[in-house]
């Protein structure tokens, strides 16, 4: 159940992620914002609390990522094997292809027959 809430978790914070980068600018203008100080941000603040906010997400992200995998390693039980079916169900054992014959008589058969087939 933890397991589970905390990989909603990480799918939103994943999400966010992807957001903040593809909203910052390669040329630093965060957000697409004009130069105007007067606004709501600058560019230069807008720049910044993207970075910062990337910085945060993506270090969540690995500390999330390191706490499931050990939340996962130590809730793993080990596999168990379901011999329940072994102790009912009885096989006869199959009867041999050939009945076993002593090396001699084999021996003796190869002698007879031809190295080469014959044809027919």
């Amino acid at each position: 159940m933890l397991l589970s809430f905390l990989l909603i978790v990480q799918i939103i914070i994943a999400v966010s992620l992807i957001g903040t980068i593809l909203m910052q600018r390669s040329e630093g203008g965060g957000l697409g914002v004009g130069g105007s100080s007067s606004g709501f941000m600058t560019a230069r603040g807008a720049a910044d609390f993207l970075t910062r906010s990337t910085a945060i997400l993506g270090g969540l992200f690995i500390v999330l990522s390191i706490v499931m995998a050990a939340i996962a390693g130590v809730s793993r039980k080990p596999p168990t094997i379901d011999a329940s079916l072994a102790n009912t169900v009885q096989t006869a054992p199959a009867p041999p292809a050939q009945p076993v014959q002593p090396a001699q008589q084999q021996q003796q058969q190869n002698d007879q027959q031809p190295a080469v087939p014959l044809a027919q």
